[in-house]
């Protein structure tokens, strides 16, 4: 009886991950689609490359201060269909309709207003999803959740470059449709299969509040910050500080890559644009064997693992810069990223300090992991002026290798911890 138990268990694991990967799915297509196509929109407006690039931001910079308040939100909603599944419900198919508007606009002024609309509402409904895998899955099980989620957002990539390839030069504005079907077509299946008031976190959510005393059951934004900032427990936010100096490495070399290309190595932009292809599919196919590798030997272990990894191979490619020793050095780098991509949240979730901050946890990763992206393109850019082009890698590495002993050192007060939870 309990081994039918434990499968049945698995079956309804894997069911929802499958429709909150769905929901990633729909909501990627549409922003990678939207990064792809939407400069050419706005040089129809404007010449300034520094204008285009400044309103292609602008969506990040809205995911600062959106993801956290509609986590917070929705860690504070009470409805029959869950805290998460009503605003989705809402949200996905008003983001379809702007995403849809984009191309019919007629002015650089009315372009503007739907982007910020677009990127206003889309990252309200960004988080949501992603915080169903802790609200359905139990911690021994969220990475292998998660790996499946990094590898459906990742396949975006593919349909927003096959949508552009096969349908943008002959129907400009009609291939906008495509993602935005997309997004109506998967917002109908959460509707009719996903309640998250049937989650395991949600119950738990909903015990806590009637334990909590009057006035406590909603918890309010400030004093998860707070005690966050005050707690003498400093494991959270060294998690958070590793985030932050491993997405400044990451985006550093996303960043950049295409002129290292083409100064250090000799390409021309087009083949220096395609050097991180392979390793984007080396992570797909490594996103899933990261999280076995977290079940077997620690989440913390293979988070400080991958980004050791990582960093080897930048350090590599300073050495072997050749186009072929480039490519395979990137290729190991991916692996070693996929161990922080697909374990990092899971472990924030697991060091939250109960169900009912889940979606707020799951905003604070996403501002401090594109906080690292805001700064850390500016400080390895810096360093290249330094150092110049061809040690860029190295550059990054040093900031990945900072970003493992802080890992290091969050891995020596888990183990404390554990050792005083053992003794009382």
């Amino acid at each position: 009886m309990a081994e039918v138990q434990i499968r049945g268990d698995a079956v309804s694991y894997r069911k929802i991950t499958f429709f909150i990967a769905l929901a990633l799915f729909a909501q990627e297509s549409t922003w990678n689609f939207y990064d792809s196509q939407v400069p050419v929109l706005l040089r129809e407006h404007v010449t300034s490359t520094a204008t285009v690039g400044l309103l292609m931001g602008m969506d990040n910079l809205l995911g600062i201060f959106v993801q956290p308040w509609i986590g917070n939100r929705s860690d504070n909603t009470r409805t029959r269909w869950g805290r998460r599944m009503p605003y989705l419900a809402v949200g996905m198919p008003l983001a379809a309709l702007l995403f849809l508007l984009l191309p019919w606009t007629t002015s650089l002024g009315t372009l503007a207003m739907v982007m910020f609309l677009y990127a206003l509402v889309a990252n309200t409904v960004r988080p949501l999803a992603e915080s169903m895998v802790p609200d359905f899955i139990p911690p021994e099980r969220r990475s292998r959740a998660n790996a499946a989620v990094k590898i459906a957002t990742s396949l975006t990539i593919i349909v927003a470059s096959l949508i552009s390839l096969l349908v943008v030069d002959e129907h400009p504005r009609g291939a906008f449709v495509v993602p935005a079907a997309i997004l109506l077509l998967v917002t109908v299946v959460l509707i009719a299969k996903v309640r998250d008031s049937r989650s395991a976190a949600y119950r738990a959510a909903v015990a806590e509040d009637v334990g909590a005393g009057h006035g406590e059951s909603r918890v309010p934004f400030r004093q998860i910050v707070a005690d966050l900032v005050t707690d003498r427990d400093r494991r959270r936010l060294l998690l958070l500080l590793a985030v932050f100096l491993f997405g400044g490495a990451w985006f550093g070399f996303r960043s950049l890559i295409t002129p290292y290309g083409m100064e250090a190595l000799g390409l021309t932009r087009g083949e220096a644009g395609g050097l991180a292809l392979p390793s984007g599919v080396v992570f797909v196919l490594a996103a899933y064997p990261a999280a076995l590798c977290a079940e077997r030997f620690g989440r913390l272990r293979t988070i400080a693992a991958g980004m050791a990894l990582f960093a080897v191979a930048m350090a590599a490619a300073t050495l072997v810069q050749t186009v072929t020793g480039t490519v395979v050095v990137f290729c190991v780098g991916a692996v070693g990223f996929a161990g922080f991509s697909i374990n990092a949240a899971v472990a924030l979730w697991n060091l939250a300090p109960s169900s009912r901050v889940l979606g707020v946890y799951t905003g604070l990763y996403a501002v401090t992991w594109y906080l690292g992206g805001f700064g850390g393109p500016a400080l390895i850019g810096a360093m290249v002026d330094l150092t110049g082009w061809r040690a860029m890698p190295l550059d990054i590495a040093v900031l990945a290798i900072l970003a493992v002993l802080v890992v290091v050192r969050l891995g020596q007060l888990q183990r404390r911890h554990r050792s005083a939870s053992v003794t009382t």
